[in-house]
């Protein structure tokens, strides 16, 4: 029976023993590289770069993949990712999935007012649907959806921009047609409402 428990406390260690290498893995790639742009804990140098702090795991995997292949589009993270080996893109995802994602409350609380019914009932302008409906409540997204909550108002802008134009075309292609509806003007005020989530 002691052997039992034994056998037991080791299977359950090993998962937590591997993650915690995982983790020290992406610390270290981190600090060597990726906190220029995003920091140490994922929470961005400048409004210019995502915030990567409590993003999805596989998220964050599959976006440093398409980055590296070449099916998502910039001129620095090819550069960044090209060492990368498939574990390390999974440690970097578990590493910021793990991160806090401070508040940050929208610079314009009218704006954001307005973000909050385009999020929720989608554009009713433009028929465009709402965002409510798969990245969920808080914006907290999925596993294979990304964390809108507490993202960076710019940079979300430009995504649903790059969306709508189909210059980004890696990911779910229900975006093009949701991003392509909306107008400026929705663009702008989900993404102030979105950055104001925790």
């Amino acid at each position: 029976m002691r052997a039992l428990a034994f056998v037991c406390v080791l299977a359950a260690a090993a998962p937590a023993g591997a993650q915690e290498a995982e983790l020290a893995r992406a610390k270290k790639i981190v600090a060597g590289s990726c906190f220029l742009c995003h920091g140490m804990q994922g929470e961005s140098a400048t409004e210019l770069f995502p915030r990567l702090a409590a993003q999805n795991e596989k998220y964050i995997a599959k976006q440093l993949a398409n980055f590296k292949s070449g099916e998502r589009k910039s001129e620095v993270m090819p550069r960044m990712v090209g060492a990368l080996t498939p574990e390390d893109m999974r440690a970097l995802g578990l590493y910021f999935s793990r991160q806090a994602s401070r508040p940050h409350p929208p610079t314009d609380a009218s704006l954001a007012a307005q973000g909050m019914v385009v999020y929720r009932q989608g554009g009713a302008a433009t028929e465009a649907a709402a965002c409510v409906g798969c990245h969920g409540e808080r914006g907290h997204g999925s596993e294979s959806l990304p964390r809108l909550a507490g993202q960076v108002a710019s940079y979300l802008a430009t995504q649903l921009r790059n969306f709508g134009a189909r210059v980004r075309t890696n990911d779910n292609a229900v975006m093009h047609t949701i991003a392509a509806k909306m107008t400026d003007g929705e663009i702008r005020a989900v993404s102030e409402y979105l950055s104001g989530l925790e």
